[in-house]
């Protein structure tokens, strides 16, 4: 990486050229001696008697003063534009080799701003974005990673413990059960990596349609009946009989899904789900509740974040990339979503949707 200070080995040019002073020099002189020329002959008749000296004089005056004019450009144009573009080359240079802790302090220490001083401003906050989106990729790697890691290494182990001739048939059956669940989970992660991946990368194109959801409300919560029998959560829904809207009913139904599945593991065993949806002119509201743990602040900024978990004793129940499929869905579709939590008293996530678009 090129040390501060060091000239670049690309740079085979002087700017500004000395050239281009010596021309403006020589241009100006020429002026002002055509000036003292029309003043001469002007005056010539009545004073012919004007000495060389005078003459001589005020051209070397004049060149005097174009020479310090040239001088005082060079100086503006050295300090305003040569050495501004210089800092800015410099820093995102050391950008390009991957370090993203470059800053540029303003010049100017009065605190106002110039074109120059807001150049180093938008410069200086599009290196902090392009190191968050650095970050989040290297974190995006690591979860990944580790997501995978953890089922492949449950279907070695157990793929070799089948592989023992002593082992019984009921044993047997169960090693299968457990390699079955993980490539499940296996192939669940990779999903939902590639949708989020062609959501974000907005590759995926939405399928407009006009639908009712309120039915779609209802498949999907049905959908969950035997979990909520099985932890004795008494489920509830108030909707309207019907309320069409237009969008992606496969996309929606993920975020449907993704919602009903969380509220309904996070919720107590014997706890209470609902399910709720409201319309008014143009906008259709769902929320989903449930009386399970609960949300701290630092937890609900982040809930929406790839691979976040803020309740690690149920992070074998997903992979932490749900929400942030709602999220993008949503997103996609025009809408918002929000949610509302304090520890130990539930979760409620609302999703707002415009009627059409």
């Amino acid at each position: 990486m090129k040390k501060k200070g060091e000239q670049d080995s690309r740079i085979n040019s002087k700017y500004p050229v000395w050239l281009e002073y010596i021309g403006m020099w020589f241009v100006m002189l020429c002026l002002t001696g055509g000036q003292f020329m029309i003043l001469y002959s002007f005056l010539g008749e009545n004073n012919p008697e004007i000495p060389l000296s005078f003459i001589f004089a005020n051209i070397g005056y004049w060149g005097l003063m174009s020479l310090c004019f040239c001088a005082i450009v060079f100086a503006i144009r050295r300090s305003k534009f040569e050495k501004p573009l210089k800092m800015l080359g410099d820093a995102a240079r050391r950008v390009a080799g991957g370090d993203f802790s470059v800053r540029i302090d303003p010049i100017r220490k009065d605190g106002k701003k110039y074109y120059v001083e807001v150049m180093f401003e938008d410069f200086n906050k599009m290196v902090g974005e392009l190191n968050s989106i650095e970050m989040l990729t290297n974190d995006f790697v690591s979860n990944v990673s580790h997501e995978i890691k953890t089922p492949l290494s449950v279907i070695q182990s157990y793929a070799m413990a089948l592989r023992k001739e002593s082992i019984e048939e009921e044993q047997k059956q169960e090693y299968i059960d457990t390699i079955i669940t993980a490539s499940e989970k296996l192939n669940t992660l990779v999903t939902n990596i590639l949708k989020l991946s062609k959501l974000e990368n907005q590759s995926i194109v939405p399928s407009w349609e006009e639908y009712d959801l309120c039915s779609q409300l209802t498949e999907c919560a049905l959908s969950f009946e035997d979990l909520w029998e099985n932890k004795d959560i008494v489920f509830t829904a108030d909707m309207d009989d019907k309320a069409m809207i237009r969008a992606d009913k496969n996309m929606l139904e993920i975020v449907w899904n993704n919602l009903l599945s969380n509220a309904l593991k996070f919720a107590p065993q014997g706890g209470a789900v609902s399910l709720t949806q409201t319309s008014d002119e143009d906008t259709v509201t769902v929320s989903i509740t449930d009386d399970g743990c609960g949300m701290s602040e630092a937890t609900m900024r982040r809930v929406f974040d790839k691979f976040y978990q803020g309740d690690t004793s149920h992070s074998q129940e997903g992979n932490g990339l749900g929400l942030a499929l709602a999220l993008r869905v949503i997103e996609l579709m025009g809408g918002q979503i929000s949610v509302k939590s304090n520890p130990g008293e539930g979760s409620t996530f609302t999703v707002n949707l415009k009627t059409t678009l």
